[in-house]
């Protein structure tokens, strides 16, 4: 008999196991100390949309779900809505964007989130904000002042920061996948841990930007980053 091919990677125990060793290590812990139920992520055997569903009916901390999400994108599955928090209904959902977070920008643990799905930025001031583990789903950021923000980890799938500056902007773990970057400003921004994957990067300015190696790698697969934003990736010329 013909040996029978693996079941897709989310079925996968072996794949499994491959995604949770990429996992950064506050996704796939996401403990919740200061909820009423504290909980644990349990194996990420499980399908993936479906632990995140189980996360937020067990009462995880808010962020816990975008921690997730941004971690699963990274870990090579396909970047998805599935499974986030429906939109609220709070009529001041959106106004939080010009508050952003005081959580500290490296963990963006949370008993709040920071919900900017399909908000309206466009040409905001949003200069020096914490947007830490932000939902940034289908937002529009376009022409925004992002100078100097903090983005870790958030999630950006789908977004629109065309002509939005980055300047100084701590660019860390956040996923651009799909979004739509044209002509936006990225220079001296620190950019780690993050995917372009399908993101429109034309005419997008490094300059001086510190870019992780791997990020450097990423980019340079991306078609749309061509000439003078190639040269100041750092991409190789290919022979």
């Amino acid at each position: 008999a013909k040996p029978q091919p693996n079941p897709p990677s989310e079925a996968n125990p072996t794949s499994a196991r491959t995604m949770q060793s990429k996992l950064t290590a506050s996704s796939s812990k996401c403990l919740s100390g200061k909820a009423p139920r504290s909980i644990v992520c349990q194996s990420v055997s499980e399908r993936p949309n479906k632990l995140v569903q189980q996360l937020m009916t067990a009462g995880a901390s808010a962020l816990c779900t975008t921690l997730l999400a941004t971690g699963m994108a990274q870990a090579g599955f396909l970047p998805s809505t599935r499974g986030l928090p429906p939109i609220g209904n709070d009529p001041a959902r959106c106004e939080r964007g010009y508050v952003g977070n005081t959580i500290g920008q490296a963990n963006a643990v949370s008993d709040t989130l920071l919900d900017m799905r399909k908000c309206s930025y466009k040409g905001a001031n949003l200069s020096a904000k914490v947007l830490a583990g932000a939902l940034m789903v289908d937002a529009d950021l376009s022409g925004a002042n992002l100078r100097e923000a903090v983005l870790t980890k958030a999630y950006a799938l789908n977004s629109n920061f065309e002509g939005a500056d980055l300047t100084n902007a701590v660019i860390d773990r956040v996923v651009f996948d799909n979004a739509n970057l044209r002509n936006a400003k990225l220079v001296n921004a620190v950019v780690t841990g993050t995917t372009f994957v399908g993101a429109d990067l034309t005419g997008t300015i490094w300059e001086d930007a510190l870019i992780g190696n791997e990020d450097v790698k990423r980019l340079c697969l991306n078609p749309t980053l061509v000439g003078e934003s190639r040269d100041q990736v750092g991409c190789r010329v290919s022979k």
